[in-house]
């Protein structure tokens, strides 16, 4: 990251603006994960943001003026299950934007959330490969663990995906981010983004555990 900012400063001479884009989901039951894939979790979707901020922050500083956008999620802001250590990073990465939206203002820099809900990429098969190992038994939590990898690619597969969008959605709300006179400090991708942080608005805790009970066996 040290090697890709020098270079870019010595060609350029500037910095004005940075996409913390970086990101991939670690599934499964909290209890059945391995802290080494949870560490892991941890340095691409947050550790990596936070020092390539820093990285950038005292040439945006200096300039007086810069952007910075950070890809979190809709799942920084609701929690399905399953998906502990995911959502631990995005909300993660809510907390360090927000905290870091006021504290770089004065130096003329924006900072702005980009939280998209379900974009039909990759993403999925990175999250179902993490779950190797955790469902293939007959352990305590294997057969939740085979609801959520169904659950997720049901909801890439099947009729939810038409409520998300693709790559070209999100890269136009992070243009729109990086070209505002005066970003936004969110902004929600897609209609399944804007329809479940909805519902989590109003629903008080228990009811939207029992909205995951339709969705996910409770292990017991």
């Amino acid at each position: 990251m040290r090697t890709a900012v020098d270079q870019i400063i010595a060609e350029a001479g500037r910095i004005d603006a940075l996409v913390n884009n970086a990101g991939y989901s670690q599934s499964g039951a909290a209890e059945t994960l391995d802290l080494d894939d949870v560490r892991r979790q941890f340095e691409t979707n947050v550790f990596g943001l936070l020092r390539l901020s820093q990285l950038v922050l005292p040439t945006m500083r200096s300039q007086r003026s810069g952007r910075i956008v950070n890809i979190s999620s809709m799942g920084g802001r609701l929690v399905f299950p399953g998906g502990a250590v995911y959502h631990a990073t995005k909300y993660a990465v809510e907390a360090i934007s927000d905290a870091m939206r006021f504290e770089v203002a004065g130096f003329g820099i924006a900072v702005a959330i980009v939280e998209p809900g379900l974009i039909v990429t990759n993403f999925e098969q990175a999250a179902l490969a993490s779950m190797d190992g955790l469902t293939s038994g007959d352990g305590i939590y294997d057969e939740f663990n085979r609801q959520v990898a169904a659950t997720m690619s049901e909801a890439y597969s099947g009729p939810m995906r038409h409520l998300g969008g693709g790559p070209d959605s999100v890269a136009k709300v992070v243009t729109r981010a990086l070209e505002s006179r005066r970003p936004r400090t969110r902004y929600t991708v897609t209609p399944s983004a804007k329809l479940a942080l909805a519902a989590r608005r109003v629903m008080p805790d228990r009811m939207w555990d029992a909205a995951m009970r339709t969705q996910f066996p409770r292990p017991r």
